[in-house]
């Protein structure tokens, strides 16, 4: 259990905390102390100090509508901005909303890094596709605490906001996604479990009286595309069926909503017409009323500049008042960007806008500064007493490199691994590519100014009795580097070739053409391989197609890293080495080279269709794979058995009878419990290692197409020693066995069901459902495209 203990400035002696407060009050004094624009308002003294936004012992609801009530018209607008001015008159400080911590806090318009010494760098963890393989909720949950207890240090020396716009919860669809790396996968019940976790480590809590900082969970909703061939994310209407919107698009939102996620972005794309920030059918239908969202301190903020792309180019509206109108109406709060405090005045004249409207964004946005402690002396919080010291601590140190180490993905393995280091010799090992001496690389996008970066070759000479030599980037056979590889791995004992997909080939903006390896890198692996020495492939970045390598007996190991983060090399050759054991697991699908040949990125079906010619998206319904989601080996080796029976154990419900268990307090039936599944882990080998167990369901039941299989529950075990057993108790509920029908309806439906444990597969309990179909959530149905010809859902290919 990697849990963070509490913050050790909770615990300091009156005397320091008064010596902090002083020292945070000459910072204030200071020149450029305002500039971030984060000073907490002043009510002792202040003007606001006799509104009752400061009364302490008020709700929520009463201090924010004392604020709302002293504010004229024209204040109004500019505070639903996100670099907000603030209410000099009121004495209201500047805001600015905008802070970044996808990873780890980062750089972004709120959050200033020092040039040097305190607060000059922050602990930079793995990207969240790498986390997302440790399939560990408790290790994302630490994580994400130490994340948020960075921020709030960062934050008491007025050097970033209190909300924070992470994470990125879209599931990775589509393997040319630029942005899929800022995501822990692209399964949607394990990335609902991943954000809960996330969601509670970083606002301090499932619902803290006082929150430690603001979560935003984005893009809301069916966001996936950057610029593939000319569609731009800006302009790009995703066309989605009701059924596949609730299956695999929401539920990721769901959970977030259902965490009491403080903030929710709209994202920049139109929903089967309707640009997400003025769709008052996801923002208004489905987040607050159908999901019960509606707490006083829950706001959207729309993406950057998308209040703007509902006038253009997504022409949804003819006038840039009326677009500006239309998304505060929907229920988008606030805006990052001008475009409100530019063209709400102009709404508001035109009579398209009202005082309520203005004065229902302003409350929500507030009653979060609120919720956060923003309006209240600093004893009454216990984050005001953080500071540098708690940035980098040696726990989150470690952290950063377990993190990794417990992520990293062992894809084959002709028993190489891990490399034995001699005691009283030295080993010489080549490190050979682009990823080989990598930096700034290890950290993705979205990342803050680590205190150092780990690279595969700095880390290898750091262990003793290890001669490492860097081989440089071979390039093709014109270039210098190709000798130099070749040099290098002619004098090593062991070859490592780094290499990999970086931010110049996918990003923010910046989506992929190919999902290969290109020829250069083909020779040049194939070629280092025959020499006939140990050869590993540490494969970075996103994923490739590694059938070139899979099935090439000169290949000894392949080994995906991911972005690993500040450690990354560190933990890399640990594993490796063998001093950390893998055990993480694919999030995500490895498609063959020529999938990006099978279907546009604009088609946004998971389903296969023969119109279309879409083969099917994930593991869900693709099943060509190159290597498969959840994929993962070990060390060691594991049996797992299923304790209540065998395959041949055929067990039977009645759906009424299921359905009627269920407490009449529950109005969520989805959530009602099923069966638990108590699943037992051998370790057969001779290596401790943690062991992760992934429960599937399949089988004839529901709505055909039948996915193949759909993951329902998963638990990582730590630690099972050789010859050691342990239990995972996987809990199913009705919604685990529920499938979405063609109106985005949650069924529980008679029929055929099979639990599948592992990949591949090692345990299967069989049982079955009959009677009639049981509706469990009955989902809200847009009335746009309910007018709409079904053939709205055919994507153009280009």
């Amino acid at each position: 259990m990697c849990r963070e203990s509490k913050p050790r400035a909770f615990d300091r002696p009156v005397r320091a905390r008064m010596a902090f407060v002083w020292g945070f009050i000459l910072l204030l004094m200071s020149p450029g102390a305002f500039a971030a624009g984060h000073v907490f308002p002043d009510c002792i003294s202040g003007p606001l100090s006799s509104n009752n936004v400061c009364n302490a012992t008020l709700s929520i609801g009463e201090r924010v509508q004392a604020l709302v009530s002293a504010l004229e018209t024209k204040e109004k607008f500019k505070l639903l901005g996100s670099s907000s001015p603030g209410a000099e008159r009121l004495g209201l400080p500047s805001y600015e909303w905008w802070q970044e911590a996808l990873h780890g806090v980062a750089h972004s318009p709120g959050v200033k890094f020092a040039e040097s010494g305190d607060f000059s760098y922050a602990t930079s963890f793995p990207q969240p596709i790498l986390l997302g393989a440790s399939f560990d909720d408790d290790l994302v949950e630490a994580v994400a605490t130490v994340v948020s207890t960075e921020a709030r240090a960062f934050n008491n020396f007025n050097r970033s906001g209190l909300d924070y716009w992470t994470p990125n919860i879209n599931p990775y669809r589509d393997p040319r996604w630029g942005r899929g790396q800022e995501t822990p996968g692209e399964d949607p019940y394990h990335l609902s479990s991943y954000v809960r976790a996330v969601v509670k480590g970083l606002q301090g809590g499932e619902d803290p009286d006082v929150l430690k900082v603001v979560a935003t969970c984005k893009h809301f909703v069916a966001y996936d595309i950057e610029d593939w061939h000319g569609n731009e994310r800006y302009e790009f209407d995703a066309r989605v069926t009701p059924q596949e919107l609730a299956e695999y698009y929401m539920p990721p939102f769901e959970a977030c909503a259902r965490a009491n996620v403080g903030s929710i972005m709209c994202s920049y794309n139109s929903l089967n017409g309707v640009p997400a920030c003025s769709s008052s059918y996801i923002l208004q239908d489905i987040l607050r009323d159908h999901w019960n969202w509606t707490r006083e301190y829950q706001y959207v903020v729309s993406d950057c500049d998308s209040i703007q792309n509902v006038y253009l180019p997504h022409k949804y509206r003819q006038t840039r008042s009326a677009s500006a109108a239309s998304s505060l109406l929907a229920g988008t709060d606030l805006d990052c960007g001008e475009y409100y405090g530019l063209h709400l005045p102009s709404a508001y004249e035109e009579g398209l806008i009202d005082d309520d409207a203005l004065d229902t964004a302003i409350s929500r946005i507030y009653a979060g500064l609120m919720k956060l402690g923003y309006f209240d002396p600093g004893e009454f919080n216990p984050y005001r007493s953080l500071e540098f010291s708690d940035v980098f601590t040696p726990d989150a140190e470690e952290l950063a490199r377990k993190a990794a180490e417990r992520s990293i993905v062992l894809i084959k393995n002709d028993g190489t691994l891990p490399i034995q280091v001699p005691v009283s010799s030295n080993l010489t090992i080549a490190l050979i590519g682009s990823w080989a001496n990598a930096t700034t690389d290890m950290q993705g996008n979205y990342y803050g100014t680590a205190k150092y970066l780990h690279s595969p070759y700095f880390a290898a000479s750091q262990i003793p009795n290890v001669n490492a030599i860097y081989g440089g980037i071979p390039g093709d056979p014109t270039t210098n580097g190709y000798p130099q590889a070749l040099e290098a791995a002619a004098a090593a004992d062991v070859v490592i070739y780094a290499d990999g997909p970086t931010l110049k080939t996918e990003a923010e903006e910046k989506d992929r053409t190919l999902i290969r390896w290109s020829g250069e890198r083909i020779d040049i692996v194939t070629h280092l391989a025959s020499l006939g020495k140990p050869f590993v492939i540490l494969q970075m970045g996103g994923q490739l197609d590694d059938a070139p390598f899979l099935d090439n007996a000169n290949v000894s190991a392949i080994v995906w890293g991911g972005y690993p983060g500040q450690a990354g090399g560190d933990a890399l050759m640990n594993i490796l080495t063998g001093r950390a054991a893998p055990a993480g697991r694919l999030p995500v699908t490895q498609y063959p080279a020529r999938y990006v040949d099978d279907v546009p990125m604009t088609d946004m079906g998971l389903r296969p269709d023969a119109r279309t010619g879409n083969p099917g998206r994930t593991y869900m319904w693709y099943d060509q794979a190159t290597v498969p989601f959840g994929w993962g080996l070990h060390y060691t080796t594991f049996d797992a058995s299923i304790a209540r029976g065998g395959d041949d154990d055929d067990e039977r419900w009645d759906v009424a009878d299921l359905a009627g268990a269920c407490s009449e307090e529950e109005t969520r039936k989805e959530l009602c419990p099923f069966q638990t599944v108590d699943v037992q882990v051998s370790n057969t080998g001779n290596a401790t290692s943690d062991f992760v167990v992934l429960g599937f369901l399949s089988g004839a039941h529901g709505p055909e197409p039948y996915p193949i299989k759909r993951l329902v529950a998963y638990r990582r075990l730590h630690d099972v020693a050789a010859g050691e057993q342990q239990v995972a108790s996987l809990a199913l509920t009705l919604g685990s066995l529920g499938r979405r029908d063609e109106d985005g309806n949650l069924v529980l439906y008679p029929g055929e069901y099979s639990l599948l444990v592992d990949v591949p597969t090692q345990a299967t309990w069989n049982f079955t459902l009959v009677g009639e179909p049981f509706v469990l959530d009955e989902w809200p149905q847009d009335p746009g495209v309910a007018q709409q010809d079904a053939g709205v859902f055919l994507q153009a290919t280009r």
